[in-house]
């Protein structure tokens, strides 16, 4: 399992892109349209390829900081009555709770600039399925370079600002 998890990290992608068209579209795209669920060229199957693309990094980075915590805390907790859930509300999500907004922090940033597997999934449609990526590739493709290194300034910003904001956040939890 680990290892199905890591492919999108390893595949370009474009591959990717090409793997989740041909599962939505030939393999299971018949039996979802019949269930009202178009992905393939449509506004969710953005979506779906960076939630494909992205969602690994924020696995492993979650699974890195719960097997971080140390165990000894949640049985202390135990023993002092509370239920399993109530360990895993009050104990273990909140030690882990910088190792998850990293980890968010981290699939959201890989899905911002995913453009492969979106391009080839949702395909590449003015205001239809348009992402950031994808404004910037088209308004350079067609020679509007002043929009298109804006569109990239405006993503570098965002970028820049969520990132210090993060860093600001996790350093204000390890001084507390």
């Amino acid at each position: 399992m680990d290892t199905l998890l890591d492919m999108p990290i390893v595949l370009p992608p474009l591959v990717s892109g090409i793997a989740l068209l041909i599962f939505f579209g030939p393999f299971l795209g018949k039996h979802l349209a019949q269930a009202g669920i178009n992905i393939v060229f449509t506004p969710l199957g953005v979506i779906v390829a960076q939630w494909f693309i992205a969602t690994p990094f924020a696995i492993k980075t979650f699974k890195q900081s719960f097997a971080s915590i140390d165990q000894r805390m949640e049985k202390v907790a135990r023993t002092l009555g509370f239920s399993p859930p109530m360990v895993f509300l009050k104990v273990t999500l909140p030690l882990a709770k910088n190792g998850l907004m990293s980890g968010i922090m981290m699939a959201w940033s890989r899905a911002m600039g995913e453009f492969g597997a979106t391009a080839m999934l949702a395909g590449i449609t003015r205001m239809k399925t348009e992402t950031l990526s994808v404004a910037v590739f088209l308004n350079m493709s067609i020679g509007d370079i002043k929009f298109a290194i804006s569109t990239a300034i405006v993503m570098l910003f965002i970028a820049l600002v969520l990132l210090i904001i993060l860093k600001m956040v996790l350093r204000n939890e390890v001084q507390v």
